[in-house]
């Protein structure tokens, strides 16, 4: 047998391990974070008064039901900080309904449009601050839906001194859309996965945006906001700049759900290339091996390779069907958790992990993203600078 074939063949056996092994821990680690969850000890602390900062633009859909889940937290004290950049923005709208419907919980609005940077989020936040009353603070995404536990699971790891930074992982739903279920699946199928997995692994670098808890003193500490405010990563400078002052980020238990509204296939793809631009510019040495998490498309790689090795069929074929088991239990437990089997996704799987492929090889080309409509070039250190 040439030599070629022998090594193209090596190659397909390591590609086949490659591809079960990562499956088989990304399930182990949804697996023991599901269990961690469920014997989880609550704080004895005195519930500390909490500032909840909510940027807005836009009524996107579900945007009442998100900020009113916020209105209906079993939290002693704290208040909503709700920050518009357009008088004309159509969530001002929705704003004035909840202040209307919940008259003594104290909500503020802050109107302004001046920019202190190219992330406008951050330059609305920064606008924001000055109206907390409460010395922690809690910066929340508007398209995150919570149970009324939120609060307290976000505070309670703050009662920790040693404690800088809460966040947590958060679990997609879809619209009916196919591209919705598709995004959705990213969500939930690889990327929380991959972050409970290098949880699993003692890495401990990981911060949402969608919500992030710390205390006043603390952001103080490293410099303040104005530090974010042309990083196109905020939430994962924000964590860095925290670790930086010797202080740790912890993982809260509460998971929010988030509405996946993709209108279309280009719109999908716009966004989750985004998202990966984001991994490379943090990570770009690891960037490049990525593909070693996409496990189904890098097992059938493996499998066709390893057929130039026909006396390790054996071994090749118990690899693959590792992968596609595993692949299909971490599907199965994520619809599980949601309460969503679809047998439409299940027929969507094989595209999903295609259309990853796609993505992360676009990502590779180009270092600009577009963001609300907008295009920024990214430079090495995660700063935006418009292309507008």
């Amino acid at each position: 047998m040439p030599l070629y074939h022998v090594l193209i063949g090596l190659l397909g056996i390591g590609l086949l391990c490659a591809a079960a092994g990562y499956e088989a821990m990304a399930l182990l680690a949804v697996l023991i974070w599901k269990v961690r969850r469920r014997v989880r000890t609550p704080s004895s602390q005195p519930a500390q008064p909490v500032t909840v900062l909510k940027p807005l633009c836009g009524a996107e859909p579900g945007l009442y039901e998100n900020l009113r889940s916020f209105c209906l937290q079993d939290y002693p004290q704290y208040q909503i900080v709700f920050g518009i950049q357009d008088e004309a923005d159509p969530a001002l709208q929705i704003v004035a309904r909840l202040i209307q419907e919940f008259p003594t919980l104290p909500m503020d609005v802050v109107v302004n449009g001046k920019q202190h940077g190219s992330n406008r989020k951050i330059s609305s936040l920064i606008n924001m601050v000055p109206r907390a009353r409460h010395d922690v603070l809690m910066i929340a995404d508007s398209d995150a839906l919570v149970g009324p536990d939120y609060l307290s699971s976000m505070v309670a790891p703050l009662s920790d001194p040693g404690v800088g930074l809460v966040t947590c992982v958060y679990r997609g739903m879809p619209t009916s859309k196919v591209w919705s279920r598709l995004g959705a699946m990213y969500v939930n199928e690889w990327y929380m996965p991959s972050v409970l997995l290098a949880q699993l692994f003692g890495h401990r670098e990981y911060a949402s945006g969608l919500a992030l808890c710390l205390r006043r003193a603390t952001l103080q500490a490293i410099g303040g906001l104005r530090r974010l405010s042309n990083h196109l990563a905020d939430d994962y400078e924000l964590g860095a700049l925290v670790r930086a002052t010797g202080l740790r980020i912890a993982l809260s238990t509460h998971v929010p759900r988030t509405e996946h509204s993709e209108p279309s296939l280009d719109h999908l793809v716009d966004h989750e290339t985004r998202w990966m631009r984001t991994i490379r510019v943090l990570r770009p040495k690891s960037f490049r091996f990525l593909f070693l998490s996409f496990g189904l498309p890098l097992a059938l790689a493996g499998l066709v390779m390893s057929a130039e090795l026909p006396s390790a069929a054996s071994l090749s074929t118990a690899l693959f069907l590792t992968a596609l088991v595993t692949r299909l239990a971490l599907f199965s437990l994520s619809k599980l958790s949601s309460r969503d089997f679809s047998f439409t996704d299940l027929c969507l799987l094989p595209a999903r992990d295609l259309l990853l492929c796609w993505v992360w090889l676009r990502a590779l080309r180009s270092s600009v993203v577009t963001w609300r409509g907008n295009e920024f070039a990214v430079d090495a250190q995660g700063i935006m600078r418009s292309l507008s």
